[in-house]
């Protein structure tokens, strides 16, 4: 599955991850340490599996089997530690929130707050270093003030006391947003939709291969974590956030982009700029007046123009196979008629996250309150078609904004919702990487300037798939296979923007909190002339908690609840660098719209020197400024 937009259960098993934060590496057996291996990109460290007899959704509840399986995570992750030199913040939070996890499982609260500190200490994002173990920190004393036989009702009256004392003590302008967030998941929360989630995903896949790898492991222990220990205080935790929020109410982040914004007006009389939308198909209805036309092909399910796309009147499209089809949105099928009880859900899911107390959000939060576990899968695909049926459509709206010259070519190419999803084979790899290449150079036969690429892929994309479809007699040999698979996408897709020079192309960094070097997303962790990468910050210029960072990400832009159209012309607030990317591809077709002569690198080069040079605690970027980019191309076209 691609990251570049997160369905439910994805962003459950990482919330689940983030209940159990950690940090600290463990000492080394030895007396005497040895030097370690140094690890330089994620593929690099050992694959962890784990046998499984039985359905993970029964084996979960029993806490012999949890603390089995914790007990054989924690020696792994450890025998890691000791013998790996890991440089990678992420992968060390990672590790070290398994660590965690394990720590609350068996009890051992000194261990547990110590790693919350070591967590604190490799979080460069200064909202997330401040609310790190916010929740975990007033269960342990709580627990301690208490005694482990208290009273449960005392026990929940300590933990909320201990919660509101330290979160009345968060500067509110950096937490906000992470409070809310926090909020609006924990309420979503339930032990059916946790149950869910394993049946979806977990139980499937077990079934195939007979074990657990190191990340259904992990997030196995945290489920039985949020189960035990977490869902029990749901109602405090939500009340004391609620308390805060309302508290603060008057106190609101400031929106810097209204401030920022450039307007392009018809009356100046500038020359259209080709943009291409490369992402999950667009509703061309809503942009009548601005779309790219292909002169020689006709709607009439023929290859008119004889270039071997069918139909490709406003684009080009391919399904799940890498295989040409035609419709520039993808249809929905059987979906059609709850696509818009699906759009009011994803809505609400949104809603919840942002703490918006909305019509949507309610019903969304009594749809699942009513859901069995059984009933998850059906809602979480359905999420996922949703929410990748509305993602080019949301793109190309930021893209236009504001540019009455900006003319859209979609280039749709579908993503997976499936729980069980295509596998991605060496041959599905060897068809991809040939759909990037020709896909670019259709945009470079009809004049394409900037082509947005909102979207990402990971090794890992390809390991899971072969997983879940029982590929491969072992987790070394579907790690083979995938390495084989990505080696091919990422030759083709590095091959093909590479023999674009005329052409800027623009994607977004990746929405896993990690390096995109280390972890070799594409094409985030390209190095190229013409490719610019762009990070999320939100309303007040400050990294959102998930952006994706690293030596490749250049600048970056508004990702924070961006409002555009969704597929039938409503409009709808959406997070993640997925937003943030169209707002640079955005920047750079007005710039060309001024100035038709303006080359790719040109381009980036104004981009970065009307961007803003900004601090937040340890980590430094450029924050686009759109009004000071012109500014430069204007007065300053020398510099």
């Amino acid at each position: 599955m691609d990251r570049r937009f997160r369905t439910l259960w994805i962003m459950t098993v990482a919330c689940l991850a983030a209940a159990a934060w950690v940090i600290g590496p463990a000492a080394a057996a030895e007396d005497q340490p040895r030097a370690k291996t140094k690890i330089t990109k994620l593929d690099d460290l050992p694959q962890h599996t784990y046998p499984v007899k039985g359905k993970v959704s029964e084996l979960v509840k029993s806490a012999e089997w949890i603390a089995e399986l914790g007990k054989k995570v924690r020696a792994n992750v450890e025998a890691d530690l000791a013998k790996y030199e890991i440089d990678d913040a992420t992968t060390l939070q990672e590790m070290y929130g398994k660590l965690l996890a394990i720590d609350l499982l068996e009890g051992k609260y000194d261990a547990a707050i110590n790693r919350i500190e070591q967590i604190r200490v490799l979080e460069d994002k200064e909202a997330k270093k401040l609310t790190t173990g916010l929740s975990t920190l007033p269960m342990i004393a709580a627990r301690r003030e208490v005694g482990p036989d208290a009273d449960e009702a005392k026990y929940k009256q300590a933990f909320r006391r201990h919660l509101t004392d330290r979160v009345a003590k968060l500067p509110w302008d950096i937490v906000q947003d992470d409070i809310q967030e926090g909020k609006g998941r924990m309420e979503i929360f339930s032990e059916n939709l946790l149950m869910g989630v394993i049946q979806a995903r977990i139980d499937p896949v077990v079934a195939q291969t007979g074990e657990l790898n190191a990340d259904q492991a992990a997030s196995v222990l945290g489920i039985h974590l949020m189960l035990t220990q977490r869902l029990p205080l749901k109602n405090e935790l939500v009340a004391v956030y609620q308390e805060a929020i309302n508290a603060n109410k008057e106190e609101v982040k400031p929106d810097i982009w209204a401030a920022r914004a450039v307007q392009l007006h018809a009356n100046q009389n500038l020359k259209p700029v080709l943009v291409a939308v490369w992402d999950s198909g667009v509703d061309i209805e809503l942009f009548k007046d601005r779309l790219f036309v292909n002169p020689d092909e006709k709607l009439d399910g023929k290859d008119t123009d004889g270039n071997g796309y069918v139909d490709d009147v406003h684009g080009i499209a391919y399904d799940i196979h890498a295989k040409r089809t035609t419709r520039v949105l993808r249809p929905l099928g059987d979906a059609a008629e709850r696509m818009p009880q699906i759009m009011n859900h994803m809505k609400g899911f949104m809603d919840s996250l942002a703490a918006v107390d909305s019509p949507e959000a309610t019903a969304l939060k009594k749809h699942l309150a009513g859901l069995a576990p059984a009933d998850f899968k059906g809602f979480m695909e359905d999420l996922g078609l949703c929410g990748g049926y509305a993602h080019g459509t949301h793109v190309a709206g930021i893209i236009a904004e504001g540019n009455p010259f900006a003319r859209l070519l979609v280039a749709r190419h579908s993503y997976d919702y499936h729980m069980i999803p295509v596998a991605r084979t060496v041959e599905w790899g060897t068809r991809d990487a040939a759909k990037c290449r020709d896909m670019v150079e259709y945009l470079k036969r009809h004049g394409v300037r900037v082509v947005n690429m909102s979207w990402g892929e990971a090794q890992q994309d390809a390991e899971d798939s072969l997983e879940a479809n029982g590929i491969g007699t072992d987790a070394e040999e579907r790690r083979e296979i995938a390495r084989k698979v990505f080696a091919l996408q990422k030759e083709g897709l590095y091959e093909a923007i590479k023999n674009a020079p005329n052409i800027l192309f623009v994607c977004a960094a990746g929405n896993a909190d990690n390096d995109v070097e280390f972890d070799e997303y594409i094409p985030s962790s390209f190095e190229l002339p013409n490719l610019l990468t762009v990070g999320a910050v939100d309303q007040a210029g400050d990294p959102t908690s998930f952006t994706s960072s690293g030596r490749t990400v250049q600048v970056y832009a508004n990702g924070f609840e961006v409002d555009s159209y969704v597929p039938g012309g409503k409009r709808m607030k959406m997070s993640g660098t997925s937003m943030a990317s169209p707002n640079v591809a955005n920047l750079a077709a007005k710039l060309l719209a001024l100035n038709p002569k303006l080359s790719p690198m040109e381009v980036i080069s104004l981009i970065k020197k009307g961007a803003d040079k900004k601090r937040v605690g340890s980590t430094q970027f450029l924050l686009a400024n759109p009004k000071r980019t012109i500014e430069v191309l204007y007065y300053h076209p020398g510099d």
